[in-house]
């Protein structure tokens, strides 16, 4: 199935994760490239809670690979930098993408969530 094409603008004004990018909302950053932001999770699941955004708006992981591999590059090496530099390399990490309903996905722009400094359990509880 078909994923949306890519949008025409870069932020959309009612996204929250966009308005983070336009600086409209305060966020702890982490790391920041010419093509993602890295920034605190304001509820943190574990002892290091990073999450990594595009600064262009897309759904989600699915339609920015479909539609852009190399941002979808970019998105993944600033994980692994913030892994890197969070000191979370060591003992280990979970990077985890939330995709739509089902997969717990609670703002609809891309983002991968980077979880560690403490054992993270299992995968998924029921």
């Amino acid at each position: 199935m078909p994923y949306p094409s890519r949008p025409t603008i870069a932020l959309v004004t009612d996204c929250l994760f966009c308005r983070i990018v336009a600086g409209d909302i305060p966020a702890t950053v982490v790391r920041e490239t010419d093509t993602t932001l890295a920034f605190r999770d304001i509820d943190p699941k574990a002892a290091v809670h990073v999450l990594v955004v595009t600064k262009e708006h897309f759904v989600d992981i699915a339609s920015l690979a479909q539609a852009d591999p190399e941002l979808t590059g970019d998105l993944m090496e600033t994980a692994a930098v913030v892994a890197e530099t969070e000191g979370l390399l060591a003992d280990g990490f979970r990077l985890i993408f939330n995709t739509g309903a089902y997969g717990g996905q609670e703002v609809d722009h891309v983002h991968a969530h980077v979880l560690g400094g403490e054992p993270l359990g299992p995968m998924v509880c029921k």
